[in-house]
């Protein structure tokens, strides 16, 4: 039986090693690569959106509906039920508060990555992690999201729908040993498809997907694989249930009346002014909660409490809420809503999203914030519908509305405009919206309701190595080291003044016991003091920023330039002990000491590993000895060696001379000691 195994193993890997040879080959084609690698994403995630939707639906049922009473409106595609007012009102704060619960424990035991909203960590998992995502994430936001949202929680499903989805492209570029440059391309159609899927919007998922990474950019190199693999997701969620738009009775609607677009430019004001509200309050609500000094686990409930609440009172404010924008398209349905409830439902609707998913309860923000703005939209047309030349109907405004808001924090203009033109079957609305989508988002300016977008990709790690300096971002900060005046923080003030002059200096830093740094302080504000006799660290300032040893030049740089500094200290570590400072004048220097040792970087392999070609220097520490006695740090690899003109792959014994040209693999935390044994300091 033992020998059946292991020869059942040994298949299984030499099987696994055969597929993954005929895929590398077949990706040397980007356009069949982009084919078969977006359909299999494609397919999985069709599936997966099936079956989150189902959960959803089923969550609702028995823990919203069956426990309170209270059945909420669908959207005309998703079957158009009508709400039913909850018969347990004093219910809902119990059920949304133990949804939440059971949410914050699954997500904080076994997948903390999953808390929030969904989005804005598959952006820092593209930026940050070389877009890889854990793959029990993946259930695990399925199951925390379908409890937090059919508990009753105010969330969406497509930041949930992205987690999963982009966790799915991750997972499947991981398994075929695709490098992290295509695996940050799979997350990215992943989240796509998952967003196209669920919200029968293929185009403007896929859209979405690229366009939300960034402020004020857009990822065109993923652009391809995400079309594909959202439109066959899409093409599978459709099969399962069907092709209408998730909003109905919107399709007769156009633009026919340019006396109109004033009131869509106010409408845009209005939305931009919302979307700053939106954003600035659920990072406060973020913020709230973090200080809380309560179990992680715990805080969801908290907040699902007070979304319960609310509830009681404004039912229209919890779950999802599409269906009341459904409600909301024709003159009648506006009319049926109470003013002040029209007037409250978009703060409300913000007020609970903040409260569910700032307090790490699994759920999307990108519905509340459409519902706000389709709310907003709404009551702009029951204040003035009677103005003239205002539109007849409130559906276009709705709709306008839902694009303007979301899409100005989200930084995602094109994406939404295509998005709502497929979830509501209506694209002739378009130039009203480039109106109002272009106020709000001037509004807005760089406010964003993703934590995790960076401006542009020469921000991004992900293309770094495109838009930097190739030797800047090779060299370590600690290269351009320069001698800095330190004071400990017992000293006094004239102490301190003291040790500037001795250094010829009008700046420096105040250091504790372990050298690690309290503060900066300059000569003119210690000699403004009164008292010299008192201790120097309570007139040591914050500094705005740091630069660790290991950064590479090319970002020291950015953050002199960025913060406006002459010089900022040089740390070993996050935590460690200042080295010293780094300057314009130092960090030029360093620069071109570099190119005239010939250091030459070469294309990273990833992130965290790159390669780089050395020259022996004359009196480094490993001149003279052998490759296993140089003392090189643990996972560096010489991969070859040129000697006088002859190359090779060194040995062990291999004897390093002068002059010896390396070509080095190394991970990024060991450049600068790779550097000072071949090099030298």
């Amino acid at each position: 039986m033992a020998m059946r195994r292991a020869r059942g193993r040994r298949w299984r890997r030499r099987a696994g090693g055969r597929l993954r040879r005929r895929l590398g080959r077949v990706t040397t084609q980007d356009v069949i690569r982009a084919l078969w690698l977006g359909a299999l994403i494609g397919v999985v995630t069709g599936f997966v959106a099936i079956l989150f939707f189902e959960a959803l639906e089923f969550a609702t049922q028995h823990l919203l509906a069956d426990l309170t009473g209270y059945h909420p409106p669908h959207p005309l595609g998703e079957g158009g039920q009508e709400a039913s007012d909850p018969t347990r009102r004093w219910a809902l704060p119990i059920v949304v508060g133990l949804g939440a619960l059971v949410s914050g424990l699954l997500v904080y035991s076994l997948a903390p990555e999953a808390e929030g909203a969904g989005a804005d960590q598959v952006i820092d998992a593209f930026h940050k992690r070389g877009g890889r995502i854990r793959l029990r994430a993946i259930p695990v936001k399925l199951v925390a999201s379908a409890i937090t949202i059919g508990s009753g929680g105010a969330a969406g499903r497509e930041g949930p729908a992205a987690q999963i989805s982009g966790g799915i492209g991750s997972v499947i570029a991981d398994r075929l040993g695709l490098d992290a440059v295509e695996r940050r391309r799979a997350l990215v159609a992943g989240m796509g498809a998952g967003v196209g899927a669920i919200f029968r919007a293929p185009l403007g998922g896929a859209m979405m997907a690229a366009e939300a990474l960034y402020r004020d950019d857009f990822e065109a190199d993923a652009i391809l694989l995400s079309l594909i693999s959202s439109i066959v997701a899409f093409a599978v969620y459709g099969a399962w249930y069907d092709y209408t738009p998730i909003f109905g009775g919107t399709a007769g609607f156009s633009f026919q009346n340019p006396e109109e677009l004033p009131y869509y430019l106010a409408l845009g004001v209005a939305c931009g002014l919302l979307g700053i509200l939106y954003a600035r309050g659920f990072e406060g609500a973020q913020e709230l909660f973090n200080r809380l000094t309560a179990p992680r686990w715990v805080k969801p409930a908290i907040g699902g409490v007070l979304v319960g609440c609310i509830g009681m009172f404004a039912p229209e404010a919890i779950h999802i809420g599409y269906g009341w924008v459904q409600r909301s398209i024709t003159p009648e349905d506006v009319m049926d809503f109470s003013l002040w409830l029209i007037i409250a439902l978009p703060l409300l609707r913000i007020l609970a999203a903040s409260l569910t998913v700032g307090s790490g309860a699994s759920g999307g923000i990108f519905a509340p914030g459409m519902v706000a703005g389709g709310m907003l939209g709404a009551l702009f047309w029951r204040l003035f519908h009677d103005l003239p030349g205002f539109p007849a109907d409130p559906a276009p405004l709705v709709i306008i509305g839902m694009i303007a808001v979301f899409g100005s924090i989200a930084h995602a203009p094109l994406a939404m405009m295509l998005m709502v033109g497929e979830m509501t079957g209506n694209l002739s609305l378009l130039a009203p919206a480039m109106v109002a989508v272009a106020v709000a988002t001037l509004l807005v300016g760089n406010t964003s309701i993703y934590r995790s977008q960076v401006p542009t990709r020469a921000d991004s790690m992900a293309h770094r190595h495109r838009f930097a300096f190739p030797l800047l971002d090779a060299l370590p900060a600690q290269r351009a080291v320069v001698p800095l005046a330190m004071v400990r923080d017992t000293a006094t003030v004239a102490d301190a003044l003291a040790s500037l002059e001795r250094r010829r200096s009008t700046d420096g830093v105040v250091i504790d016991e372990g050298g690690r740094l309290v503060g900066e302080i300059t000569s003119e504000e210690l000699r403004a003091v009164p008292d010299a006799g008192s201790p120097v660290e309570g007139f040591a300032a914050d500094l705005p920023a740091v630069v660790l040893a290991d950064t590479p030049l090319d970002e020291a740089l950015d953050r002199l330039a960025s913060h406006d500094r002459r010089w900022l200290p040089v740390l070993d570590g996050s935590d460690g002990p200042v080295l010293g400072a780094i300057d314009a004048r130092a960090l030029v220097r360093s620069f071109r000491e570099a190119a005239r040792q010939q250091v030459r970087p070469l294309t990273p392999v990833d992130e965290q590993i790159s390669t780089m070609e050395l020259t022996v220097a004359v009196g480094a520490p490993v001149e003279g000895k052998r490759l296993a006695e140089a003392g090189l740090p643990a996972g560096v690899r010489v991969l070859t060696m040129e000697h006088m003109g002859r190359l090779s792959a060194p040995s062990g014994d291999t004897v390093l001379r002068r002059g010896d040209r390396l070509t080095l693999a190394m991970t990024r935390g060991t450049r600068g000691e790779v550097l000072a044994l071949i090099l030298g300091d």
